[in-house]
């Protein structure tokens, strides 16, 4: 049975270099049964350090954590009914893969009979039933890891945590993982939180995403939220790629649409509905590489290509805007189709969007 997680001003506080520094910083958190949210943030946000303090490893320096309205804050790791699935699998080298994911059941100290039954419901699960006398090392990476996912869904966690766990996979491999872990969260129901650094993850794999930084939430929303209307420049240019283009506001139009002026050029684009700017501040009007053309249109501008990159199915285009004081060149992403000319390096053009694909949001 899914169960629903709620975090209430939630900090952690370390001493480092004899200074305090906040890890986290008052996270206020509601997850709802059965949902799969994910925590996403660079190195040293505070991911990792939230999910281990619901996990029971870490002690919060206030705040609470609730499972179902019942405070947990002080419950000991053992007593929490969590699953966690570590970053490095953590399985025993010297047991069999049946071994390993009855491991947990030993120690409750179920019968053999139950065991032998939950483990291979567990293995039947992730696919593994033809390697229950099989050892670790005689597994792939990817089937370690599901070996790993086995140990703790046997137990049938209250809340699944799992911290990174396709790191350690090539490209492939992690992209056939993703599609199993969603898989197998929705045919359980099973209330899981997912720690990762990678975007394609967090945005293929989720319901929700909690986007961190510094150790306090940027923006919490479904993928498409985030994508399409980001709170912050950090969530646009985190989340994907995006082109933050440096304008002001000029107007908003009744229909929650503005205008912003980019060198002198007057453009149409969405306006913010998490963060927007006020008429007369500076702005950010954010365009998808992939949203920025080669033509001319109604919500065009000058550019002047400075380099070009090949990337197979799509050449990638960085451009500036002549005579700005723009501190680094946008990206263009244009399909290859075979016959396709590169454009030559100092070339001056227009570039334009349609106002949905871009959104003004605060500087």
């Amino acid at each position: 049975m899914s169960v629903s997680l709620s975090l209430k001003n939630i900090c952690r506080r370390f001493i480092k270099d004899n200074e305090e520094f906040l890890a986290v910083n008052n996270v206020n958190l509601d997850v709802q049964p059965g949902e799969f949210l994910t925590f996403l943030g660079p190195s040293g946000c505070g991911k990792t350090t939230t999910l281990r303090m619901i996990a029971g490893f870490e002690t919060p320096s206030s705040g609470q954590i609730l499972v179902d309205g019942v405070d947990i804050t002080n419950v000991p790791a053992n007593e929490r009914g969590l699953g966690f699935v570590f970053q490095n699998y953590a399985l025993f080298p010297h047991m069999t893969i049946f071994d390993n994911v009855a491991y947990g059941l030993k120690i409750r100290g179920e019968s053999k009979d139950t065991m032998a039954t939950k483990v291979r419901e567990a293995l039947a699960l992730v696919g593994l039933t033809k390697a229950e006398q099989r050892y670790p090392s005689q597994l792939s990476g990817g089937e370690q890891q599901r070996v790993a996912l086995a140990r703790v869904l046997v137990l049938r966690p209250k809340l699944l945590l799992m911290d990174e766990p396709l790191s350690n996979l090539d490209a492939k491999l992690r992209l056939h993982m993703r599609t199993e872990i969603r898989r197998i969260q929705q045919k359980l129901g099973i209330t899981c939180l997912y720690v990762t650094h990678d975007q394609k993850e967090a945005l293929t794999m989720s319901d929700r995403i909690m986007v961190m930084h510094g150790g306090k939430i940027e923006q919490i929303g479904t993928p498409m939220q985030l994508y399409e209307d980001p709170a912050t420049p950090f969530v646009a240019d985190f989340i994907g790629q995006a082109n933050l283009i440096e304008g002001r506001l000029e107007a908003v139009q009744a229909d929650g649409y503005g205008i912003i002026s980019v060198s002198g050029q007057k453009l149409r684009a969405r306006m913010g509905k998490q963060n927007p700017p006020a008429v007369g501040e500076n702005a950010y009007l954010v365009v998808r590489p992939e949203n920025l053309h080669l033509q001319a249109g109604s919500e065009s501008f000058t550019v002047q290509i400075v380099n070009r990159l090949f990337e197979g199915d799509r050449i990638d285009y960085h451009v500036q805007i002549p005579n700005s004081n723009q501190t680094k060149p946008y990206s263009m992403s244009v399909p290859f189709l075979p016959g396709t000319g590169l454009i030559d390096v100092g070339t001056e053009l227009k570039a334009t969007f349609t106002p949905d694909a871009g959104v003004i949001i605060k500087r």
